[in-house]
């Protein structure tokens, strides 16, 4: 459990937009964009995730494409830590390590800089929602494939149904998974 405040959670809760039936019918997105948009918001959002860093031992953070790179990034900067990027297949130059996927219907793949990690970083993954579990668990075998360490995961929002963290169990192999709020 996070340090969070009451107020902090309810502060980032209403800032979170349901979109009904996007991107299909049926499903309720969870839109954060009005939370970006509030400095107030964003700030405490960035301060939350920066402690949870801080407080795990992180020596750089991973942020998973896409959503995460927006929260990663100035979470890297707020705790003086390197940002590594995790991105979709195809999109990083150079040499990469890949890890593929299984998505609901179908495989998916990402892909990291190996030479960005060392067998001395201890690494927080950070994206915005935690749902099936799928990217952060491949971003978790791509960290250690690269020789580095898991420190934890840290999310804004665990969607609790789809049962994600169960299925990250495995993978976290004893690391925290952190999320802000869990719905």
């Amino acid at each position: 459990m996070t340090s969070t405040t009451d107020s902090t959670r309810e502060l980032l809760l209403s800032r979170i937009r349901d979109v009904p039936d996007y991107p299909k019918p049926g499903v309720m997105f969870k839109d954060i964009t009005p939370l970006l948009a509030d400095p107030v918001a964003f700030t405490a959002l960035t301060d939350a995730l920066a402690e949870l860093c801080l407080r795990h031992g992180a020596t750089k953070i991973v942020g998973l494409e896409a959503r995460g790179f927006i929260l990663a990034a100035p979470v890297a900067v707020r705790a003086g830590l390197g940002f590594v990027p995790v991105r979709k297949a195809g999109k990083l130059p150079g040499a990469t390590l890949s890890q593929a996927y299984e998505l609901e219907y179908g495989t998916a793949e990402i892909e990291i800089h190996a030479e960005d990690l060392s067998a001395d970083d201890r690494i927080m993954v950070i994206d915005d929602v935690l749902a099936t579990g799928g990217t952060a668990g491949a971003s978790l075998e791509l960290i250690r494939r690269a020789g580095a360490q898991v420190a934890g995961v840290a999310v804004l929002m665990e969607l609790g149904f789809l049962d994600g963290r169960a299925r990250l169990a495995d993978s976290l192999r004893g690391a925290p998974l952190e999320a802000l709020i869990t719905v």
